[in-house]
């Protein structure tokens, strides 16, 4: 072998490493700023955790979750795929447990429904990995109920609305789009039907969906909503230095596929966050120049 030969297997083997035993532990806090709120409001803080896709023996990744209730945020939103295992379950319980009390919703993804399998990599690249054909092989109504016992709030298909101080927020989530689980009209049937305001000023408005698909994000437009929420893409997982994504394993723009943009149609616009997550599947940990995050975003009066 060449010399450059023996150099460029160094570099490979130096890359793979750095991408499954470095950067997928390098957890980090994406933060923002939208101003959203009337005049006068006091700011909130938005903590949005996604696609941990959690693993029993991932003491680090829940440690680090747990930690997180040490920011205060005055809402926290779960964008869904927080299971990554047949047994998660009680370990995803255990790192949520800090933020009991904390104001709270969340949706799933289709791997709250659907254990992990060894997939083609590659396929991502092509076309979207939705399921059609597998059995469900997760107790998603178990991953229901343990959310809803810390105090959390169903928004798959719902909507909720929430006071905080001198703010009020209405919250409303579809189910997962990547495996057609989203029902905009049921989504709809539950804006409409909480209770009547009688405020002057209009509640502030939030969407959360798991799989940003552009159908979705245009259900979500409908409503009106400042700022929607979404995971999924992982951020593309393993990103180019200077071009970015790849893929975003669905029909968003993937120059979208991580973090703040701005989602609008012809006549309406919100902000969009799309959480690169805090992991992969267990048989493909892979993360290069995309590191696992959580999102805080601090709302604020608008100038």
């Amino acid at each position: 072998m060449t010399r450059t030969g023996r150099l460029l297997g160094a570099t490979a083997l130096g890359v793979l490493a750095w991408a499954t035993l470095v950067e997928p532990r390098l957890f980090t806090i994406r933060r923002g700023a939208l101003p959203v709120l009337p005049e006068g409001a006091a700011p909130l803080r938005v903590l949005q955790l996604s696609d941990l896709h959690l693993a029993p023996w991932q003491h680090r990744k829940i440690e680090w979750i747990r930690s997180l209730a040490e920011l205060r945020p005055d809402l926290l939103v779960l964008t869904g795929d927080l299971l990554g295992h047949s047994r998660a379950l009680g370990p995803l319980l255990h790192a949520l447990e800090p933020f009991r009390g904390v104001p709270g919703v969340f949706v799933h993804g289709s791997n709250d429904y659907y254990g992990p399998i060894v997939k083609n990599p590659f396929r991502y690249l092509s076309a979207p990995s939705r399921l059609s054909t597998r059995e469900q092989d997760l107790d998603n109504a178990a991953l229901t109920r343990g959310l809803v016992e810390l105090g959390l709030i169903d928004l798959n298909n719902a909507a909720a609305r929430l006071e905080f101080g001198g703010s009020t927020l209405e919250i409303f989530g579809l189910g997962d789009p990547h495996i057609r689980y989203d029902d905009p009209a049921e989504m709809q049937e539950s804006l409409r039907a909480l209770p009547r305001r009688r405020k002057k000023v209009g509640p502030l408005r939030l969407g959360v969906v798991h799989a940003p698909y552009q159908s979705a994000l245009n259900a979500l437009l409908d409503e009106d909503p400042a700022l929607i929420l979404a995971g999924h893409t992982h951020g593309g997982q393993v990103r180019v230095p200077g071009i970015g994504a790849l893929t975003a394993n669905c029909d968003l723009p993937v120059r979208q596929a991580r973090g703040l943009s701005v989602w609008y149609d012809a006549e309406r616009a919100s902000y969009l966050n799309v959480s690169a997550g805090l992991g992969g599947s267990i048989y493909a940990p892979v993360r290069f120049a995309c590191r696992p995050e959580a999102s805080l975003l601090t709302l604020e009066p608008a100038d």
